[in-house]
């Protein structure tokens, strides 16, 4: 509950910061621990679940990820991505270059792999900070992973 009481108020300065001209919020927005272990709940165990949505605060949005197997690599061009790990254990690859690159949009660019990247084995209770532009990849997981990303557009 503390990790994302902190997300949040990260989100929130930042978007304060920002001037953003869409309404301000006149309350905290909070999502409590029993709403992070029921969306946890709903998961299917069988399947990776990416972006289902914890708190919306336009441009910041926190998502979860709940992962059995890995995934592709991607870089954010546009935007550093925060990561919390709620539960579970994998390893994240940063760095390198992306093998069979390919433009998945006009911000983000992904491929099948990292090659020269930095492994570093995570679990729960820890935070991960991507920089913009740096790939990165959660290739291995033990069991399932459970994260919480946080996209901060520059």
């Amino acid at each position: 509950m503390a990790a994302v009481s902190f997300a949040v108020l990260i989100a929130l300065s930042i978007w304060a910061q920002t001037g953003a001209e869409k309404a301000k919020p006149t309350t905290a927005i909070i999502f409590t621990a029993s709403d992070v272990a029921a969306l946890i709940a709903k998961a299917p165990k069988d399947k990776n679940v990416v972006g289902q949505a914890m708190i919306q605060l336009a441009p910041y949005n926190i998502n979860m990820e709940h992962r059995i197997m890995g995934q592709a690599a991607a870089v954010h061009e546009k935007e550093a991505e925060l990561f919390y790990v709620i539960d579970g254990t994998g390893t994240i690859v940063t760095g390198g270059k992306l093998v069979e690159e390919k433009r998945t949009n006009d911000a983000n660019l992904s491929g099948t792999s990292i090659q020269g990247g930095v492994s570093k084995r995570i679990s729960k209770g820890d935070w991960i900070m991507v920089p913009e532009g740096v790939p990165h990849q959660i290739p291995q997981v033990e069991g399932a992973l459970t994260v919480m990303s946080l996209h901060l557009p520059r």
